[in-house]
């Protein structure tokens, strides 16, 4: 296994629809195994392919990183979604930055494993999210291609703040 350099915005890589997996062999697995081990280097809850220079059509995600479970998922689709919900997003290839995208609030998602055997999972919130922004990726998408702005680390922490600063103002009641 390996660590892998993560290409960043601009990189044309990015940009390109990946080809469909049709090997599954030793060279797929090595490239699993080193996506597993460059997100979790990275502190990401997902990474893929194109991500790393490779156009496949392969994704990694955690889906809930309390578990520290990452799923593989090779030639994924997205077979039904509910919902929408407007959530703060980053991207290890936009190191930094991050923007509000609206995203289904639970999807189900087809693809094969590493043996190229069929399977269906699903899930909801952060996974949901994860599901769909990795994909994007596998059609040479990003997500600030969703966003009206892009917000810096430091912008985030003070709307994070202001948020926990209201908490306490929402819950009380006036005195009449």
């Amino acid at each position: 296994m390996a660590i892998r350099t993560i290409l960043t915005q601009g990189d044309p890589a990015l940009t390109k629809r990946c080809h469909t997996v049709t090997r599954f062999d030793g060279k797929l697995a090595d490239l699993l195994d080193d996506l597993k081990e460059t997100l979790a280097e990275a502190g990401g809850v997902g990474l893929a392919a194109p991500q790393v220079g490779i156009i496949r059509r392969a994704v990694i995600v955690m889906p809930d990183p309390e578990k520290d479970e990452m799923i593989e998922l090779i030639n994924p689709e997205i077979l039904a979604q509910e919902g929408e919900e407007d959530g703060l997003e980053g991207c290890l290839s936009i190191p930094g930055m991050w923007g509000y995208v609206k995203r289904p609030t639970w999807v189900k998602v087809r693809a094969q494993d590493r043996d190229g055997n069929w399977f269906e999972t699903e899930g909801s919130g952060l996974a949901a999210r994860c599901f769909c922004h990795e994909l994007e990726h596998l059609e040479g998408h990003t997500y600030d291609e969703h966003v009206d702005r892009l917000y810096t680390a430091e912008e985030v922490d003070a709307m994070m703040e202001e948020e926990e600063q209201e908490k306490p103002k929402r819950g009380r009641r006036r005195k009449r």
